[in-house]
């Protein structure tokens, strides 16, 4: 059944519709909500939840429970490859909880919020921008983990981030929905503008896994992996001193040492390096530099420091 839950009056007797798909079956009231496309540049999410639809479909007898599937929070977003609301210059991520008597944008994220609430579990997909490509990840906020974190662990991810409350802006809607009772766990995977199949069989896995956990779902699952996590490491970040074109030969998972060459930043005119990358600690690469055209300050890796007095996993 298809839904909407959120409508606006656009110029030229237009309307922007925010949709959801509802899949239900079985006697359960338990529900998981799949939520994508906040970010217009972000499509990871749209074969995922592609994905999960048509496997429901296909499985249904399987399925004892409700599956949420909002696939477009943002669709002129995702429909002109804008990251932002379009014509108003706006992340809609930075707009919630939202108003029921403010702008349109924010009677939108209202409404949004009050659908999902009350859902058993929210899994709120993003991927990287077009600048960096990251390993399939969960974030989550240090006084959000105890609750959020066993449930992290079912999905199927690599490694989870457990950021400084301080670094966690009030204005998302997994904080909004986190605030409010509903487990929300942010997944980040994979680059903007891009599809990576690998990623979004991983978490399709996970989501699987998770549903089974609940109680939700009867069919059959993959093995999950025990991800890594942040809680007692640090995160060293590598930035680019020079301008230039950036060429990797580290990848994704490696674990390097201080010092060991990752990279190289070099200059087409003068056929020159004029930067040898290094990692700045010990650790494992989580997120890496896609887009190779880089300036002084450009952020070009991020490296997960292993336990103090440890080894990486």
């Amino acid at each position: 059944m298809i839904e909407t839950i959120a409508t606006a009056a656009l110029a030229v007797n237009e309307n922007m519709n925010i949709q959801k798909r509802r899949i239900g079956n079985g006697k359960s009231k338990r529900r998981l909500s799949l939520v994508t496309g906040t970010h217009g540049d972000e499509l990871e999410g749209q074969y995922l939840a592609y994905m999960i639809g048509s496997y429901l479909d296909e499985n249904i007898g399987s399925l004892d429970g409700i599956v949420d599937i909002y696939p477009a929070l943002n669709p002129m977003g995702i429909d002109s490859i804008t990251r932002g609301v379009p014509m108003f210059d706006l992340d809609m991520n930075r707009v919630f909880p939202g108003s029921k008597d403010g702008t349109m944008i924010e009677t939108l994220c209202a409404s949004i919020v009050d659908d999902i609430a009350g859902s058993d579990v929210c899994v709120d997909i993003h991927s990287s921008n077009i600048f960096l490509k990251e390993i399939p990840q969960i974030r989550m906020s240090v006084p959000t983990a105890p609750t959020l974190l066993p449930y992290a662990k079912m999905m199927n991810v690599d490694f989870v981030w457990i950021h400084e409350s301080a670094t966690v802006l009030e204005s998302t809607l997994a904080h909004t929905l986190n605030t409010r009772g509903t487990k929300t766990l942010v997944v980040e995977m994979g680059v903007g503008m891009r599809i990576t199949k690998e990623y979004c069989q991983q978490l399709f896995d996970g989501i699987l896994n998770l549903m089974k956990e609940l109680g939700m779902w009867h069919g059959e699952t993959a093995h999950v992996r025990e991800p890594i996590v942040s809680e007692g490491r640090e995160v060293g970040f590598v930035n680019s001193d020079a301008a230039g074109i950036f060429v990797p030969c580290a990848d994704f998972g490696d674990t390097v040492n201080k010092g060991d060459h990752i990279g190289d930043v070099v200059d087409p005119l003068t056929s020159q390096v004029v930067e040898k990358v290094e990692a700045v600690c010990n650790g494992m690469i989580f997120t890496l530099r896609e887009y190779p055209v880089v300036y002084g300050g450009s952020l070009l890796a991020r490296i997960l420091q292993p336990c103090e007095g440890g080894e990486e996993e």
